[in-house]
C-alpha cells in the first residue's frame, strides 16, 4: 500500500522551487544537501533550543542572547521545537500518525491563552514569505483552541531584526485557501510521479543532484 501524501512548508517550497531536485533528495534521498550554511544553521537552532529549555547562556560565537533574554521573560507555558501534524480536515493528530497530512516544527512558541506567540530563527537573509508562519499559527489554533489571536515573527538573527504576522482563528480559512492550490500541484506530482527539472541559479554551485541533466550547468 502507496505510503499516504504528507507535507510540510520546506518540502513545498523545495518542490516549487524544483521538483526534480525535491524528489531526489526529499522523497527518494539519493543525494543529501551539505554546506557550511545548513551545519551553521542547524547548530544555531540546536543552541537556541538548549539555552531556552536550560536557562544556560548561548556559545559566545553565537551573539544572538537577546533573543532568548526575550523569549525567557514570555509569561505563559514556553514550547520549544514543539512538533505539530494536521489532517487533510485541519484536525490535530500525532506526528507520525497514518492520518498526518502537513506537519509544522515551532522554533519557540509561547502559549498564553487567548493568545500566543511564534518566533522562528532564521540563519539566511530576509524574505517577505510568510506563510510559514501562517501555518504554525494553524496547528497553534488546532491544537489550542482557547487561542484565538497569535502574534508571529521571523527572527533574523544576522541582521539582528524581526519581522512580523498576527493570525486570528478567523483568518484561517481565507489563510488556507490560498495555499491549498500550491500543496495540490505537489500531490498531483507525487500521484503521478511527475517531477521534472527546474533549472535556475541554485543549479550551477548548490544542487547535489549529479544524475540531473542541468547539474553544474544552469544560469551564471
Amino acid at each position: 500500500m502507496p505510503k499516504a501524501f504528507s507535507w510540510s512548508f520546506s518540502r513545498l517550497k523545495n518542490f516549487e522551487t524544483c521538483p526534480k531536485r525535491y524528489y531526489e533528495i526529499d522523497v527518494q534521498k539519493n543525494f543529501k544537501e551539505s554546506s557550511a550554511q545548513l551545519d551553521w544553521g542547524g547548530a544555531v537552532h540546536e543552541a537556541m533550543a538548549h539555552a531556552i529549555k536550560s536557562g544556560q547562556p548561548l556559545p559566545k560565537d553565537m551573539p544572538f542572547q537577546r533573543w532568548i533574554n526575550s523569549v525567557n521573560k514570555f509569561q505563559g507555558e514556553k514550547l520549544v521545537e514543539q512538533k505539530w501534524a494536521l489532517t487533510k480536515e485541519f484536525q490535530p493528530c500525532e506526528w507520525f500518525s497514518p492520518l498526518a497530512w502537513f506537519r509544522s516544527v515551532g522554533d519557540f512558541v509561547g502559549i498564553a491563552a487567548p493568545g500566543a506567540l511564534i518566533l522562528d530563527w532564521k540563519t539566511g537573509k530576509p524574505t517577505r514569505d510568510s506563510k510559514q508562519l501562517m501555518l504554525t499559527a494553524a496547528c497553534v489554533f488546532a491544537f489550542h483552541p482557547d487561542v484565538n489571536e497569535v502574534d508571529s515573527g521571523f527572527v533574523w538573527l544576522k541582521d539582528d531584526a524581526l519581522t512580523s504576522e498576527h493570525y486570528t482563528r478567523a483568518d484561517m480559512p481565507k489563510e488556507w485557501l490560498d495555499i491549498i492550490p500550491r500543496v495540490q500541484r505537489m500531490e498531483h506530482a507525487t500521484a503521478t510521479l511527475t517531477f521534472p527539472p527546474q533549472p535556475d541559479r541554485l543549479c550551477k554551485k548548490y544542487c547535489p543532484v549529479a544524475s540531473c541533466p542541468f547539474w553544474r550547468k544552469g544560469p551564471q
